[in-house]
């Protein structure tokens, strides 16, 4: 017993090397690392409640038709589009008008605190027209050369609600799947070494343009890419290349439908990356789909995939979302004509995904915001009208309550938390340093209390990347106090901290 309690603690005093080195190695930018809390890192690091801005930028027909009425055959992508007739005017119009000031007033309504923009490298050719060359998109920037603009002008209006704003590269050079939402159709040639190497350049840019602004939550540097055997080496010579000119940028990767792989791979990164892994979630398009109700998605979801997220999360440092999903379920699930229930079984599968998200994950985002005609799996403000998602989502901030750190309450529940951390490890033989758990949980209670008292819309903002914001919280404890091979034990009382304050915050606002 002895010996495998001596490996747990081993296992837990080692944590640090685990994350890329020493505690001198973890977090941001040492001199950084304990100053004082930032709007930009609220927006970074809360926890993230969202959805897609489907459909606005990056094209489907089955969620809007109009754009397409006069693209070249076979009429299913961006570049069809843009080969065919009054292409400018068609996707200009449709920019100005699928998303406006009336839609972030909805989703600041709802509390829904960060949107998922997906977009095309062609996109960012108002900021350098060299993302365009040697493409198939070659020539077409007066097409769309107005696209960045609006992006940075979706940007700037999320701010005015307290929007934060994931920018998603979800059409790369030569198309990272087979789908015609990567840009184009055709067959899949993203993984040839040019295309790849024009793809990190779109990257570069995109990093460039984007690192400063407050609400820029991160860049996610593809969407669905196929699980090729090159992906993971391009992951990592992306990621290089991005440090160099944004290094505090979170980066999101999706996992390539290998969660397990690439929340590996994001955890064995360096201590000082903030990367994030995306997983999609869908259960309507398999033929083991089909098999099951609304009601048997939702209890399976319950009973194996909470072990899978906390699993696939605890090898990220807690960076894993989930920014796809949906309430939509294949018909033959559905099991009945009545829009009732119907609309009953949809509800079920949603509620058992939000549980799931909130315990597991650092964010989410429903897929999509809305679609042309009536559609309550597939958009979210049709599942909010049939009371399939929740009309509001977090912490809804009432300006008229103050909210205040009571420090009183804060160093009880450190004392009770204290004594329960003490008496589980003095049981075992070792060497223990209980004070920097006792450290750990009143900082990581006041940043909770700072991250609630930002006015950012009307939610209140919760810290979500609770692993990241400790590595970076570990290492100005480390500068100030010492390292040693207890860190561990400060980053167990930063976590408790945070949720202690969550669950004394939400008693008395």
């Amino acid at each position: 017993m002895d010996r495998l309690v001596d490996k747990a603690q081993q296992r837990f005093s080692k944590i640090l090397n685990k994350l890329g080195g020493s505690a001198h190695d973890v977090g941001v930018d040492p001199l950084e690392s304990d100053r004082p809390i930032t709007t930009q890192d609220v927006y970074r690091f809360r926890k993230q409640r969202g959805v897609n801005l489907g459909s606005w930028f990056t094209l489907e027909r089955w969620i809007t038709d109009a754009p397409f009425r006069l693209a070249r055959d076979p009429a299913q992508s961006d570049f069809d589009i843009a080969k065919g007739q009054n292409a400018k005017e068609i996707l200009e119009h449709h920019w100005d008008t699928w998303v406006k000031e009336e839609d972030w007033i909805w989703l600041s309504n709802h509390g829904i605190n960060t949107v998922r923009i997906p977009i095309g490298f062609y996109h960012v050719c108002g900021a350098d027209v060299s993302v365009l060359n040697g493409t198939e998109f070659s020539g077409l920037e007066n097409v769309f050369v107005g696209a960045w603009s609006r992006i940075l002008s979706a940007i700037d209006i999320a701010t005015k609600y307290g929007i934060g704003v994931l920018i998603d590269l979800h059409a790369a050079p030569g198309k990272q799947n087979a789908d015609a939402h990567s840009g184009q159709t055709g067959p899949v040639r993203f993984f040839e070494r040019k295309n790849m190497a024009h793809t990190q350049n779109t990257l570069r840019i995109l990093a460039r343009e984007l690192y400063t602004k407050e609400n820029v939550v991160g860049l996610q540097l593809l969407n669905e890419p196929q699980n090729h055997r090159a992906l993971a080496d391009w992951y990592t010579t992306t990621l290089d290349q991005l440090r160099q000119i944004a290094p505090s940028l979170p980066i999101y990767i999706h996992d390539a439908w290998n969660t397990h792989k690439y929340t590996s791979f994001a955890g064995a990164r360096p201590g000082s990356e903030f990367v994030v892994v995306d997983h999609h979630l869908y259960r309507c398009f398999t033929s083991e789909d089909q098999t099951l109700s609304g009601d048997e998605h939702a209890n399976l979801l319950r009973a194996h995939m909470t072990g899978e997220l906390a699993a696939r999360a605890g090898e990220c440092h807690g960076s894993l979302v989930v920014a796809e999903f949906s309430a939509a379920l294949n018909p033959a699930s559905l099991r009945s004509g009545e829009a009732g229930e119907q609309d009953r079984q949809r509800r079920m599968l949603a509620q058992a995904e939000l549980e799931l998200f909130e315990r597991h994950c650092a964010g989410w985002f429903f897929w999509t915001y809305k679609k042309d005609g009536w559609d309550a799996g597939w958009s979210l403000r049709d599942t909010v009208v049939a009371e399939i998602m929740p009309a509001w989502h977090g912490i809804r901030r009432y300006p008229d309550k103050t909210i205040s750190n009571d420090t009183a309450r804060r160093d009880t529940a450190m004392d009770k938390a204290l004594h329960e951390h003490s008496a589980y490890w003095d049981r075992f033989k070792g060497h223990y340093e209980h004070w920097r758990f006792q450290d750990g949980f009143i900082r990581g209670w006041d940043d909770a209390y700072t991250f609630f008292s930002f006015d950012l819309g009307s939610s209140i903002s919760e810290i979500g990347f609770k692993g990241q914001w400790a590595k970076r919280r570990a290492q100005a404890h480390c500068r100030g106090k010492g390292d040693s091979g207890n860190i561990w034990e400060y980053e167990h009382g930063f976590t408790q901290g945070v949720d202690a304050a969550k669950s004394g915050f939400q008693e008395a606002y």
